[in-house]
């Protein structure tokens, strides 16, 4: 999905820096024996570091078949963590929130004003990333609803080749427009297209 960082910032530093294995060692993953303790709540300025790393573990999950390893292995969780520390910044109109699985933060969304010239609604869903782990546990689920108001109408844009996203996104009620935008993505390129809920 389109992420605010497109418009201009760079994610790109040294390779090296914080390895992502720290990110998923840093997980609590949700197992058939035990009850985790699932939180959803709005993001804090003191959350940039976490959500750094779990936001690169995120982009390595789920853009591993469309862009290249050496172009993943460049994203760097700490400038994340400086992005992160901006967007929990801002005013009430943007809703950024995370979950928490036994206070560990495990994924993320992030609603607002639309960006597009063209806008088919008001409000816009950024963007949503749960570790690939608890994929199916319901999390998701619970970050979309903590982003986004019972039937509002919004728009997203997500990759087009990501048949697990555009399923979640159907069954929240949002279809297709036709309209689709290839554009620069970690140096490389992306192809997105744009659901829309009326």
């Amino acid at each position: 999905m389109r992420t605010l960082h497109a418009r201009g910032a760079s994610v790109i530093e040294h390779p090296l820096d914080f390895p992502f294995a720290d990110a998923a060692r840093r997980v609590t993953i949700m197992s058939a024996e035990a009850q985790p303790e699932v939180i959803v709540r709005p993001v804090r300025d003191v959350d940039a570091e976490a959500l750094g790393r779990v936001h690169a573990q995120c982009w390595h999950e789920t853009y591993d078949h469309l862009i290249s390893k050496a172009a993943l292995e460049k994203v760097s969780p700490r400038r994340m963590a400086e992005l992160w520390t901006h967007w929990a910044a801002q005013g009430p109109e943007f809703k950024m929130n995370a979950a928490l699985v036994d206070g560990e933060i495990v994924g993320f969304v992030g609603s607002g004003p639309a960006r597009d010239k063209d806008a088919p609604a008001f409000r816009e869903l950024y963007f949503i990333y749960l570790l690939d782990a608890l994929h199916g546990t319901g999390i998701g689920q619970k970050l979309f609803d903590a982003a986004v108001e019972k039937d509002e109408p919004l728009y997203l844009w997500v990759a087009e080749d990501n048949p697990r996203a555009h399923r979640f996104y159907t069954r929240n009620g949002f279809t297709l427009d036709g309209a689709t935008h290839t554009e620069p993505f970690l140096g490389e390129t992306l192809t997105e297209v744009r659901f829309v809920r009326a």
